[in-house]
């Protein structure tokens, strides 16, 4: 695989302060649409980025798929490109939309490498915190910082028991019934919470600071790049039915927990509805 990862992590950053942050609580009329429903939106800042991702990738990477949010929104058949593509790089220009439009300051751009259907690298930006979390297989995951030499390794936190477990979990694609009793057994951990931005959940969770998150609706430029980092920062991550998560798979939802243990009592006492 000839993908510079570390390239890839600067395009990232450069996207963001181009086309995101110059935007950010500057979003004028006719900035903001919605797409599926009220809660799913698109901004300028997303179109834009995801632009200038794809055409700065075109040149470096000439042969890979790209397949971005916004490019799916338009052209749905190409997701359908990423399982028998050899090379894939899957984007996410401003995950958080909803926040970012709201001008909360809880939204990251994401971006995963696929080599002949395996994720391989990802990466987490965080243009507020101008830092990025990313990993490589087999090659741990990292904090990053620009200008800086001294990476710190990530690692998810020690497991706990049930009672003392802090999580986040996106309940809003479950059925009315089912998230009603997911949303009872929540009762059973500590906390629970969803920040709306899959990219700060995967980056709380990954630096140890929560103990688990859940997801329902899986679109591979929300979840390859998270799952990749907690991985490699020792967490146990598998879809609902315990099956391995493939960049192929849009459902059948995902959980990752600090360990295999805590996985399988997060299914059975907390989400078993699903």
């Amino acid at each position: 695989m000839t993908v510079d990862v570390t390239a890839l992590a600067d395009l990232l950053r450069r996207a963001a302060k181009a086309e995101i942050m110059p935007r950010f609580r500057r979003l004028g009329d006719g900035d903001v649409r919605t797409k599926t429903d009220a809660t799913d939106l698109v901004t300028e800042a997303d179109e834009s980025a995801e632009r200038m991702m794809r055409a700065e990738l075109a040149k470096t990477l000439p042969n890979a798929v790209f397949i971005g949010e916004e490019s799916v929104a338009s052209d749905p058949d190409l997701l359908y490109k990423l399982p028998d593509a050899e090379l894939a790089i899957v984007v996410d220009p401003v995950d958080g939309t909803f926040n970012f439009a709201a001008g909360v300051p809880a939204f990251g751009v994401m971006a995963s490498v696929v080599w002949k259907g395996e994720t391989v690298a990802g990466i987490i930006y965080d243009p507020m915190g101008d830092d990025w979390v990313m990993a490589e297989k087999g090659a741990g995951a990292w904090l990053r910082r620009p200008e800086d030499s001294n990476a710190l390794r990530l690692k998810v936190a020690d497991p706990v028991g049930l009672e003392h477990m802090v999580g986040m979990a996106s309940t809003g694609y479950l059925e009315k019934n089912v998230r009603a009793e997911v949303m009872h057994s929540l009762a059973k951990v500590r906390y629970a919470a969803s920040y709306r931005c899959a990219a700060h959940e995967y980056r709380a969770f990954a630096g140890g600071h929560v103990h688990f998150v859940m997801y329902n609706k899986l679109m591979p430029w929300d979840h390859l790049a998270g799952t990749l980092i907690s991985q490699e920062a020792g967490a146990y991550a598998a879809r609902l039915d315990g099956s391995p998560y493939l960049p192929k798979h849009v459902d059948g939802g995902l959980l990752l927990a600090t360990d295999k243990e805590s996985w399988q009592r997060l299914k059975t006492e907390v989400f078993a509805a699903i």
